[in-house]
């Protein structure tokens, strides 16, 4: 959780120049600080640990490009596991040129809170970006639509008994959004929203889990089963 007092501490680790740069200005425009920002992850963890030599940095969210050097497959990923192995608290949002499924489900199964995937295309909505960011922040999650579109595509058999009405809600509830905002999309009041969301967790099999972590169990669900 951040303090609303101070601004959120942003440490990004990307290995394209410009693009690093450009989240820099965005996350200044945004009201962000950012307190690292380098090319790899290993320079990420000297910044963050302090064994380059520098005091340490604090990070409220750490960004991370999925495919950084030295072999360009799955370095951020990796980082992004090993920051949650070591403090499961530390909010992690993931930056991809494409929609990798199998990237989103191993960071998630770091844990479900303060984790987030997102294609780069959105980076270029100040707006989509610090939503991300900040929900992220305060532990919540985060995932693409178009990532959640490859999920229910690719692994439709855990939501074959759900309605069209409930596929479009849980869609929007993998993406991180309120019950409140789900009801304003889809034109529909929010006590429909409550009932379909009922639906879903019975029809997953979640009845039994804790109510503040089974939006992101319906989406592990998704990952787990083929």
């Amino acid at each position: 959780m951040t303090d609303e007092r101070r601004p959120i501490r942003v440490a990004l680790a990307e290995d394209s120049v410009l693009l690093r740069e450009g989240l820099i200005r965005l996350f200044d425009e945004a009201g962000y600080e950012t307190v690292a920002a380098v090319g790899d992850a290993t320079a990420l963890f000297s910044a963050l640990d302090g064994s380059d030599g520098v005091a340490p940095v604090v990070a409220d969210v750490v960004i991370l490009d999925v495919r950084m050097p030295p072999e360009y497959r799955d370095e951020g990923v990796r980082a992004g596991i090993e920051l949650r192995r070591r403090d499961p608290r530390r909010a992690v949002l993931l930056l991809s040129q494409y929609v990798e499924v199998v990237y989103a489900a191993e960071l998630l199964a770091s844990g479900a809170e303060g984790v987030g995937y997102l294609l780069k295309d959105r980076v270029a909505s100040l707006e989509e970006l610090s939503d991300a960011v900040e929900r992220v922040a305060r532990g919540g999650t985060v995932l693409d639509p178009q990532v959640v579109r490859e999920l229910m595509s690719r692994r439709s058999d855990p939501i074959s008994h759900l309605t069209g009405r409930e596929t479009e809600v849980l869609a929007a509830m993998a993406e991180g959004r309120t019950n409140q905002d789900i009801a304003a999309a889809l034109v529909i009041g929010l006590g429909a929203v409550e009932k379909h969301i009922s639906s879903i967790f019975q029809k997953l099999a979640l009845e039994d889990a804790s109510s503040g972590h089974r939006r992101v169990l319906a989406v592990l669900a998704w990952l787990q089963r083929g």
